[in-house]
């Protein structure tokens, strides 16, 4: 196929995926199940450009990245699964997020949800997964003779520390939510002592690493914006902006923590 029909098929499958989590959401009556599938539509995305793509790229370079990514997909997806468990259907159960947004449309409520959160969700996921569905087209190498080159690697490794930082990251935040003692306190131990997000921290090193890999090929580079993209979802959006707003106004010793803390990239915390 041509990188313009791929690119076409990818979407569509991203739409339908959102689309049935849509349906799911009606059943439930709450929007936050989006979080859910955020991470599994990344991987159906790459899953079809990989079917979709069979006599294309380099084989160690496809595999890579359709490996890494839905391994990536399907963790993130169990882990918010799993925290969803047990929370009421209704608006009792609802992530304030959502209500906030949806509360500002003047389009009905499920119209709203649709066209606001879920496919504007896959339209999200489709745009940062563009490295590595061109990643899976490419062939050739950035740096060296063609084949798994040196940038790959690179890649590899930078996963594998985001991937660590963003599961170990979530574990011990679940950990720590779970003990009854913690209630009001803020978090200030493991990797939470060296950044404020680690598991926002791991995902945007993930989505680095998959862009290198894909941009070992040289072309992939191009679409340096979708992860750039998604660094500023995460560091100035949706995400940290997001929970620091509402931790400050939870937690009494949070201010302490910022103050000592570094926001995102991890670092040593400044002494008192």
């Amino acid at each position: 196929m041509s990188v313009l029909v791929v690119l076409l098929v990818t979407a569509l499958a991203a739409v339908l995926v959102q689309l049935l989590t849509w349906l799911v959401a009606l059943r439930l009556g709450r929007v936050s199940v989006v979080d859910v599938t955020w991470g599994p539509t990344f991987a159906v995305i790459a899953l079809v450009a990989f079917l979709a793509t069979p006599d294309d790229g380099d084989p160690a370079r496809r595999v890579a990245l359709v490996v890494l990514t839905t391994v990536w997909g399907l963790r993130l997806g169990t882990h918010i699964g799993l925290r969803q468990r047990g929370v009421p259907r209704g608006q009792d159960g609802e992530d304030p997020r959502y209500t906030e947004m949806l509360g500002r449309s003047k389009l009905p409520p499920k119209l709203a949800a649709l066209v606001m959160v879920f496919l504007l969700q896959a339209a999200s996921a489709w745009f940062i997964s563009l490295p590595v569905q061109v990643g899976l087209i490419s062939d050739g190498s950035l740096i060296g003779p063609a084949g798994f080159g040196v940038l790959a690697w690179l890649g590899v490794a930078v996963w594998s520390v985001g991937f660590f930082f963003e599961t170990v990251g979530d574990w011990q935040l679940q950990r720590f939510r779970d003990d009854p003692s913690s209630k009001g306190q803020v978090l200030n131990t493991g990797l939470w002592r060296y950044t404020r997000h680690p598991n926002y921290f791991g995902d945007a090193a993930v989505w680095w690493g998959l862009f290198l890999i894909a941009g070992d090929a040289g072309w992939p580079l191009l679409v340096f914006p979708a992860t750039a993209f998604m660094t500023w979802l995460l560091a100035a959006k949706t995400g940290k902006p997001l929970m620091e707003k509402a931790l400050s106004s939870s937690r009494p010793g949070y201010a302490e923590y910022v103050e000592r803390t570094s926001g995102f990239i991890p670092l040593p915390p400044k002494r008192r």
